[in-house]
């Protein structure tokens, strides 16, 4: 083993507690002792033990002709490309989507192992797998579900019996603990949600019991995949949206599949499980403790899936996480800009729950809409229009009540997860809007997917980023673009002596966290000015310690934000403060004046930013030696962008940037 990776365990054992380490031995040893389970591929396999199969929880009829017809254009339209073959994952264009190859990964051409018993397959090596993002992410069938759609909207027999073949493909090629798609929990509890509704959805096709109740290879997929989930459940320091992927997986099916004698059981451990982890996963306020966005669209979308399964069953989940999964989607309508676009900070992988419209449409959009189905609208929600997963799931839910006590009006500043948005009125447009990052570094010991950007901020005009938070990119094979995602100098904020905020250990590792508390947040929500002030110490670790303070301020009568950074310390740093440019803004620098202008909606904008003339400001756009000047809009896919740098030696300072935007 290389010294690099026996670093990594030794980093990863000591972010464990005694608990953790214990839980993961029992883990290590029941994944070796179920070696004798493995099926190979082309084996014979017995019949799954279960009784009568049905399937009873169907969409009421009438269900289809209530998708407006804009959603189901959408649809059919990209439904029509996957039949063809095209078809974009994760920011790479297929053409094989007619008859994909299960194991390949398109970026680097390698195929994952197939055969080798799954729990001695290393998924995070590049060598064995490919890109596993890329192998796995087909295999969540989201394209399978698009199909089902597709045929539930227009009766259109070449969908579903695309869906037929693929999914006996993938059935026939992915027996019990062979291969690289029975690695990862969350992968199956993912997938267990698609077969669900694309058995519904193809409810009145001719074919859906063959594919499905009659079948014994689908059954047994079912059941393999319901009893590894019950034995393999992430916990400790990775008990993220992981955890939470798979007791949704787990609980859709069992209520959706009830075929086995453990059904009853496995239902009733999932949605335990499921409550709980929901609970510790989401602060007060509906925001996600991972302190990466995407996962809070993630989690929200799991969470009302199995929520509206369990109801439909007939064992609905408790009061309390109803009125919790309310709560996240009254924070999503809060924080979203005028385009319905949240915030973007920490990972995202673009994951979805479930898929049943285009995967190019508005995540937070569709999440709204479906939340505007399941619960009763607030008057200061931004206006959605439904699609196909919103009424479907919304036909579905019957039972379902809003909580009683919800918010009166927008809110600002969420104190919990130490997020502030900065914004002019509803209503006034153009919006400016600037999300301020105060808040924890990461979620458990590892903070898996955070980030080292606190005090970072981002600000959009009208919806357009014009400084950006950089996004993810990657996870796998790339180390050098996963660092620079995830740094401090890819963020607008100051890195001091080439450090990092907080210390990495590894692509999902961190080993050190910088704590930060908002020191004070004012949010005039009438009339659109605001502050807000924190600060981290992720700089005392330094030879001469030190403590980054910010403020931001917005005027909203003279369109104008003012950033004052503030460094505290015995001692000189070198100091590195940047800001990154949405990919549409084009920069002239001139000493310490930067003149911006982007296209806007009704013709060109224009701004001018006002640098610290203490600091030497350059200009960076794609550059590779070193990384800078990139901005990843979704994951798989970076843009060159322009990055403005100001570096130089300072003390305790204070530093002015004034963002002016033209009337």
């Amino acid at each position: 083993m290389k010294a690099s990776r026996l670093e990594w365990y030794f980093r990863r054992l000591r972010r464990m507690s005694v608990a953790e380490v214990a839980g993961r031995s029992r883990d290590y040893a029941t994944r070796w002792a179920w070696k004798r389970y493995q099926v190979l591929p082309g084996a014979w396999v017995p019949s799954p033990p279960s009784g009568i199969r049905t399937f009873s929880v169907s969409l009421p009829q009438g269900t289809a002709a209530r998708v407006p017809p804009a959603a189901r254009r959408a649809v059919l339209d990209a439904a029509g490309r996957v039949l063809e073959g095209h078809g974009v994952v994760l920011g790479v264009e297929r053409h094989d989507l007619a008859s994909p190859d299960w194991f390949l990964d398109p970026l680097t051409g390698r195929r994952a192992p197939q055969d080798r018993y799954c729990f001695r397959i290393d998924h995070r090596s590049e060598e064995q797998t490919g890109n596993v993002k890329q192998v796995w992410e087909l295999s969540r069938h989201h394209h399978l579900t698009l199909l089902a759609s597709a045929w539930f909207l227009s009766g259109d027999d070449r969908y579903a019996e695309m869906v037929d073949r693929q999914l006996r493909s993938w059935w026939d090629e992915n027996p019990f603990l062979s291969g690289v798609h029975w690695t990862s929990g969350i992968e199956l509890g993912i997938r267990l949600i698609s077969w669900t509704w694309i058995r519904r959805l193809l409810d009145g096709w001719p074919g859906a019991p063959a594919l499905f109740e009659l079948n014994d290879r689908a059954a047994q997929q079912i059941h393999w995949h319901q009893r590894y989930l019950a034995a393999f459940v992430s916990g400790g320091s990775s008990a993220n949206n992981h955890v939470i992927a798979e007791a949704a997986g787990q609980l859709v099916a069992s209520c959706a599949f009830p075929w086995f004698p453990e059904s009853d059981r496995w239902r009733a451990r999932a949605a335990t499980v499921l409550e709980r982890e929901l609970e510790r996963n989401t602060f007060p306020s509906g925001l996600n403790r991972e302190m990466a966005f995407e996962y809070l669209g993630l989690v929200a979308e799991l969470g009302l899936v199995a929520s509206v399964e369990a109801e439909a069953f007939g064992s609905p989940l408790g009061g309390a996480t109803t009125s919790r999964l309310c709560t996240m989607v009254d924070a999503v309508a809060a924080v979203v800009d005028e385009r319905t676009e949240a915030p973007r900070a920490g990972d995202g992988d673009d994951g979805r729950a479930l898929l049943l419209d285009p995967a190019k449409a508005n995540r937070w959009a569709s999440v709204l809409a479906a939340g505007g189905r399941l619960y009763q609208r607030l008057p200061w929600w931004p206006p959605t229009q439904d699609d196909v997963r919103s009424v479907a799931l919304g036909a579905l839910a019957t039972g379902l009540s809003s909580p009683g006590s919800r918010p009166a009006r927008r809110s600002s500043h969420f104190a919990d997860a130490g997020l502030t948005i900065l914004r002019t009125p509803a209503g006034e447009t153009p919006e400016l809007w600037c999300s301020c990052d105060g808040g924890p570094h990461g979620f458990l010991s590892i903070a898996a997917h955070a980030h080292a950007d606190a005090l970072s901020i981002e600000v959009r005009h009208a919806g357009i980023p014009v400084l950006v938070d950089p996004g993810t990119y990657c996870y796998h094979g790339e180390p050098e673009w996963r660092t620079y995602f995830r740094s401090t100098r890819a963020h607008n904020t100051l890195e001091l002596d080439g450090h990092d905020q907080s210390v990495a250990g590894g692509p999902f590792l961190w080993v050190e966290h910088a704590s930060t508390q908002v020191i004070e947040a004012v949010v005039d929500t009438d009339g659109g000015n605001g502050s807000w002030t924190a600060e981290h110490d992720g700089y005392r670790r330094l030879a001469s310690p030190a403590v980054h303070r910010r403020t931001v301020r917005l005027d909203r009568g003279h369109r104008r934000l003012e950033i004052v950074d503030r460094v505290e310390s015995q001692g000189e740093h070198q100091w590195r403060l940047s800001f990154l440019l949405g990919p549409s803004v084009r920069a002239t620098l001139d000493g310490c004046r930067a003149m911006l202008e982007w296209p806007g909606p009704d013709g060109e904008v224009s701004a001018t930013l006002e640098l610290p003339g203490r600091l030497l400001w350059t200009a960076h756009r794609g550059e590779v030696e070193p990384v800078i000047g990139w901005y990843s809009p979704r994951f798989g896919e970076k843009l060159p962008t322009t990055a403005l740098v100001g570096t130089g030696t300072c003390g305790s300072e204070e530093v002015v940037t004034g963002l002016q935007f033209r009337a």
